[in-house]
């Protein structure tokens, strides 16, 4: 019996959990000599599975802001109507329904099967004990390659999180380039909490992927100002996303019970550029300019 791609992506021999975690060296050659592998390996996975019926559409989104985007697209000055949908939960940090929590069950189902592949997925750095995450941009090493999921991860990207990056952010117009994210899965006896931190992005995106009715307790999401010495832990429901400043300090506290699924997607410019601090980026978007995609061109790896 000959072995296909599939067949040599499942039983290659990986590096330990440990030794990706730790970035070795031999780590980024196991990653870039088996790149093309994996990538064919996922397109025949996705044609032998069909993956299941499940669509990865826009029918996920909230229907709410998908009628105020696909507006907005068609004409600029309606995006307020976006805007409207946003709401400032802390200093910064805008909270709004993102996925229909009815449709959800497509994605984490489509996400399970992806568990289930058995071909090599990287997960996510500083996460350790993290069982079901995984890279889901094409500049990662180890990414989800699956065309289907690609095509769904793109559109959410262009057409839904830049353009409300920029009417929330003015400032990341112009570092906004360059896509960026990783799946994650907190659960009580795994990864317990992340450190206060900021992110190597302009802008951030954090939406929570759990299913109606799949509770957990704990695994708030805690923002810190340091200049107003403010701080909040903020939580958020299916389908639910917080949005904010890469720069905004921010921590995920314990998970005490039951389990938390989240996508964290991120903008920034070419070679890693954020914009500054103090807000000195140059001139905002027009509304024209931020109901468009940019020309896009790759500078390498993502910066984890």
């Amino acid at each position: 019996m000959s072995t296909t791609t599939l067949d040599k992506a499942r039983t290659v021999l990986r590096p330990s959990r440990e030794e990706m975690l730790a970035r070795a060296p031999s780590v980024h050659h196991f990653w870039n000599t088996n790149k093309h592998t994996f990538e064919d390996a996922w397109s025949q996975w996705e044609a032998e599975n069909g993956h299941g019926g499940i669509a990865l559409d826009r029918s996920l989104y909230s229907p709410a802001l998908l009628k105020a985007v696909e507006a907005a697209w068609d004409d600029p000055s309606k995006e307020a109507a976006v805007a409207d949908l946003f709401e400032e939960v802390f200093p910064g940090v805008y909270k709004a329904q993102f996925f229909n929590p009815e449709n959800l069950g497509e994605l984490r189902d489509y996400m399970a099967r992806v568990s289930d592949a058995g071909i090599p997925v990287r997960p996510p750095y500083g996460i350790v004990l993290n069982k079901g995450g995984g890279m889901l941009d094409p500049r990662s090493e180890g990414y989800l390659a699956a065309p289907i999921f690609q095509a769904f991860y793109r559109d959410l990207m262009d057409h839904f999180m830049r353009p409300i990056a920029r009417l929330l952010f003015p400032d990341v117009y112009g570092y906004d380039s360059q896509t960026f994210g990783f799946s994650i899965q907190w659960q009580a006896g795994g990864d317990k909490d992340l450190r206060a931190h900021t992110d190597a992005s302009s802008v951030t995106l954090n939406v929570n992927l759990n299913l109606p009715g799949e509770e957990y307790e704990g695994s708030t999401v805690r923002f810190i100002d340091p200049v107003n010495k403010q701080m909040a832990d903020l939580t958020f429901e299916p389908g639910v996303a917080l949005i904010h400043h890469g720069s905004a300090m921010h921590a995920s506290k314990s998970i005490k019970n039951g389990e938390r699924h989240n996508f964290v997607l991120w903008l920034s410019g070419e070679h890693g550029q954020i914009p500054d601090q103090h807000g000195l980026s140059g001139e905002p978007a027009s509304p024209q300019e931020r109901w468009s995609v940019p020309n896009i061109t790759s500078d390498g790896s993502a910066p984890f």
